[in-house]
């Protein structure tokens, strides 16, 4: 591979050896803007456990100062992911950082206690092309010495996915191999035929031919005389002959005698496993009791339908099945399971189950661990999952423990029901519960309040007289037409769920503008600055109440959410978008809306305050937003370092209104 970078210098060159891709990339690497330094300017210690790492034909990472700078060896490029060549210079934590928590306790351990730490197998997820893929890694962490004290980790690993994805296979298939024989009931013999000599190898031959381990196992020739049933005698030398003389496999299925005289179906497998001299050899292999199996025939046909329907069932089931071991890893799924999350079996069959659950809920999977291993189920768990294409869908879980022959939990399986649809007609109706409600508050309000606001605008009429300077006569009039609004809104209560006010041709610019006007002084006393860019003037058909309300609320949660002051911002644009329209923008940058809360801000009655604020401020706005054939969005982060508010509103030029 031909290398892209500055030439090395000949000190380098000396410095460190080797002819290897990394050895060529160290030297060349502008170690300067690093806190390594020049390369001329490396210790000992660190050119010595560089080269040393170099040679080494096993995969290695060298973490180098309190930073962890990173350095590997060829060995190691494989394994990184497609981190290379990018990760050489760069800081461990940066060069894996979905990894960095599930390791730096070791790596810190080391560099500052001097701690060796081997690990073997362990489960440490890695990116590949953006993706998180399931890996598994044997590292073994050596710390390196300076004049007694530490200096770096050398670190000598090894990818071990595919052992123990092996690993897990092979038990897997024992366990299947062990339950089968003990389900099968086989027994298990080995018959010397030289020596005529029967050894019997498990309980299970002595409880099929009615025997006691102190009488022992019987010879061939014994068998064939007293125990085989004189009508298959000669089947049976038949199928001895064959084996011995031609070397086919063994089979013999008839009926015997046990020494209680009962008669019992058997069928026999085996195999010659010939001597060292002589023609004759060693038959290896099982009997097994067919009597249940011979005379119920009819039985194990139904038995078997009902298996076939039952397994139909599961994987027609509209219900997701999956089972899962106490790891979490999935080790079935079906047919329900690919049409909600998008998985087929074979891209999540042997992946962690938190690919399926939202990193918050993590918590709740531990617990869940929990209860199955205690044996107890889980009933009824209502909560979210993951789609592979990251939608969250509402979902009722149950999880019962999975045990084994011993009665141990050794898993579970989880049936989950998606109920999105029955959350939103839940949702509707609760929806539909508080609209009521407010109908029902509608009647009260306007009749206790109507009569005051009524009073009130009657003195601010005899007062227009006695105020001649303009800026008050402006003043007074706004607060005529915001009392004016108030009335009607106190009349509405929610302002969408009665007869509206006749819709016009307006300009959302000036309605905007009028809005700010009012909240200015406001503003000014909380120390907020006010930044416009009303850049569109066109006109559409609205109500204009109702938008002045919009824009309204915007504002004062806006200026509610800036307590220390900030800055708030107002634009109108023409939309860029295929649909002709207009786009007002609210932003301001104050405390924000925690994530959780976002889903709910257009809900009725929904508020994080606790002292004031009813809730319905933004549910009415998206209303009548809609209900001018336009759209509400939102954006909030309550993140330290970048928080704030952005709504946009989105009005097409041809509203709902138009006539």
């Amino acid at each position: 591979m031909t290398v892209s970078a500055p030439a090395p210098t000949a000190r380098a060159k000396t410095l460190i050896t080797g002819n290897s891709e990394m050895a060529d990339r160290i030297r060349a690497h502008e170690w300067s803007s690093t806190p390594l330094g020049p390369i001329e300017d490396w210790s000992e210690t660190l050119v010595t456990t560089v080269n040393l790492m170099l040679h080494s034909p096993f995969p290695t990472i060298l973490s180098w100062g309190p930073e962890m700078v990173f350095l590997y060896n060829d060995a190691a490029i494989p394994t990184l992911m497609g981190k290379h060549p990018s990760a050489l210079g760069g800081l461990y934590r940066d060069v894996f950082p979905e990894a960095w928590d599930l390791v730096s306790a070791d790596l810190n351990a080391c560099l500052y206690q001097g701690l060796t730490a081997v690990r073997d197998n362990m489960f440490i997820p890695i990116f590949l092309d953006g993706v998180l893929e399931d890996h598994y890694w044997s590292y073994s962490l050596i710390p390196v010495y300076e004049n007694a004290r530490i200096v770096g980790i050398y670190d000598a690993y090894r990818n071990t996915t595919d052992i123990v994805m092996g690993a897990r296979k092979l038990r897997e298939s024992e366990t299947k191999l062990k339950l089968a024989t003990e389900v099968a009931k086989l027994g298990v013999f080995m018959w010397d035929t030289l020596e005529d000599r029967g050894i019997w190898e498990n309980d299970q031959m002595y409880e099929i031919f009615g025997r006691t381990r102190e009488e022992g196992p019987i010879n061939g020739s014994a068998f064939i005389n007293e125990v085989v049933h004189p009508d298959f005698r000669q089947s049976f030398r038949e199928a001895t002959e064959s084996t011995l003389q031609n070397g086919t496999p063994f089979q013999f299925e008839g009926m015997i005698y046990r020494p209680d005289k009962t008669l019992r179906w058997i069928e026999v497998c085996g195999q010659l496993q010939p001597k060292m001299h002589g023609s004759a050899g060693q038959i290896l292999g099982t009997v097994r009791d067919i009597t249940e199996v011979r005379s119920g025939q009819e039985a194990v046909r139904n038995s078997s339908k009902r298996l076939s329907e039952l397994a139909a069932i599961v994987e027609s089931s509209d219900d997701v099945i999956v089972s899962k071991d106490l790891n979490g890893i999935i080790t079935s799924w079906n047919a329900a399971a690919t049409r909600v999350f998008g998985y087929s079996a074979d891209e999540i069959v042997g992946s962690s189950i938190l690919r399926l659950i939202p990193e918050h809920l993590h918590s709740d999977e531990k617990t869940i661990i929990a209860s199955i291993r205690s044996g107890k189920r889980v009933e009824h768990f209502e909560t979210v999952r993951l789609t592979k294409g990251g939608r969250l869908v509402e979902v009722s879980l149950t999880v019962s423990p999975i045990r084994d022959e011993h009665g141990r939990v050794i898993g579970a399986s989880k049936i989950l029901r998606d109920i999105s649809g029955r959350k939103r007609i839940e949702e509707s109706l609760l929806q539909a519960e508080k609209i009521a409600a407010t109908g029902r508050m509608a009647a009260t309000i306007a009749h206790e309040i109507n009569n005051p606001l009524e009073s009130v605008m009657n003195l601010l009429y005899l007062l227009r007289p006695m105020i001649t300077d303009p800026s008050g006569i402006n003043y007074l009039s706004s607060a005529e037409d915001e009392l004016g609004r108030v009335a009607h809104i106190a009349k509405q209560t929610l302002g969408y769920y009665r007869e509206h006010a006749s819709a016009s041709n307006a300009s959302l610019k000036e309605i905007a503008l009028h809005a700010i006007t009012i909240y200015e002084p406001r503003c000014k006393a909380s120390g907020i600055e006010i930044r416009t860019a009303l850049d569109s003037s066109a006109k559409i058909v609205l109500r204009r109440g109702e938008m002045m309300q919009v824009i309204s609320n915007l504002i004062a949660n806006s200026i509610y959410a800036m307590p220390a002051g900030g800055v708030l911002s107002v634009s109108v644009e023409d939309a860029k978008r295929s649909t002709d329209g207009i786009i007002l923008t609210v932003q301001d940058d104050g405390l924000g809306i925690a994530p959780e809360h976002l889903p709910r801000v257009f809900d009725a009655f929904f508020t994080t305050r606790s002292t004031v604020g009813t809730g319905i401020g933004l549910f009415v706005a998206k209303q009548f937003v809609e209900g001018h054939g336009g759209q509400i969005e939102i954006e909030s982060s309550d993140a330290p370092e970048n928080h704030g508010t952005t709504i946009r509103i989105f009005l097409p030029k041809v509203t709902a209104y138009q006539d």
